[in-house]
């Protein structure tokens, strides 16, 4: 199994970096919002829709709501001239955490909380907008900072997200295989322990600290950065248990089969979904960088 995810990993990791950084602005929205609707056709398995018709109908929903946004608000359009993100889109990405503080009260409470929202899937269908839309709102409004500027400066944003949650998401796997004693979340997720979670947040903060001395980052810089590092490190383990919770729910080990060794697209991005809005918000609210 960890020979099958490196392998898909190293094909992986190169084929996102290219797309970040080397696709124009509209295919990049574009691929981005394929991957989403391949995550949405997964959380419709968590809604418990078991025909094909009906899971299509959810994933063209979400897609319709994402290219509602789109038209609405162009990725290129996002950032006003005079600084500044557009009121609606900064809006989204409140609620976004919005609903990632209540995913973590549900999550902290289950198998209790089932009793509010798993046989309702209505409610499991309104969770995975909530997960979903803004994912992609967030990945454009990094990705199309300062673009016609410097068409890179967003790039290297949305590549140090990637770099802190695939540190952070290393560095757990290995400290928590090679000491891993007490259970995180045992009724979620049995498999992660809690030394896993601080080898991932320590493995994130050494990454920013060597990034930040590679670029001659000042004092400043360096604490934002690294209150960003630890931040970004632990609410990607709240998306992962956050889906791990969905899924246990639902009866299903993977969301899918198109990654070997990783399972579905929501199986790799889980961590994303949680930490791009967040991450987005903190280079807003923090301009740090």
């Amino acid at each position: 199994m960890l020979k099958q995810r490196i392998i898909t990993a190293l094909i992986l990791a190169p084929a996102a970096i290219l797309a970040i950084f080397y696709l124009p602005l509209m295919y990049f929205s574009s691929l981005l919002l394929a991957i989403v609707a391949i995550g949405a056709w997964e959380w419709s398995a968590f809604i418990g829709l078991k025909t094909q018709v009906k899971r299509l109908f959810y994933v063209a929903l979400t897609v319709l709501l994402i290219t509602t946004l789109w038209l609405f608000t162009p990725p290129a359009d996002l950032w006003l001239i005079l600084g500044g993100l557009q009121e609606h889109a900064l809006w989204l990405l409140w609620l976004s955490v919005a609903w990632w503080l209540l995913a973590t009260l549900l999550m902290f409470s289950y198998p209790k909380s089932t009793a509010v929202w798993a046989k309702s899937p209505l409610v499991i269908a309104i969770f995975g907008w909530c997960t979903l839309v803004p994912t992609w709102l967030a990945f454009m409004v990094l990705r199309s900072h300062n673009h016609f500027i410097d068409a890179f400066h967003g790039a290297q944003l949305l590549m140090f997200l990637f770099l802190l949650v695939w540190s952070a998401d290393i560095g757990a796997y290995f400290v928590g295989k090679a000491f891993g004693k007490r259970k995180l979340m045992p009724n979620v997720s049995p498999g992660k322990t809690l030394e896993g979670f601080f080898g991932g947040v320590v493995c994130a903060a050494l990454l920013t600290i060597s990034i930040g001395a590679y670029l001659q980052w000042s004092a400043e810089q360096f604490i934002s950065a690294l209150f960003i590092a630890v931040l970004i490190s632990t609410v990607s383990v709240l998306g992962d248990l956050t889906e791990s919770m969905f899924k246990r729910q639902a009866g299903i080990k993977d969301s899918g089969k198109i990654l070997p060794g990783h399972g579905g697209i929501l199986d790799r991005i889980d961590s994303l979904t949680a930490t791009a809005p967040i991450f987005a918000l903190c280079y807003i609210l923090l301009d740090w960088a």
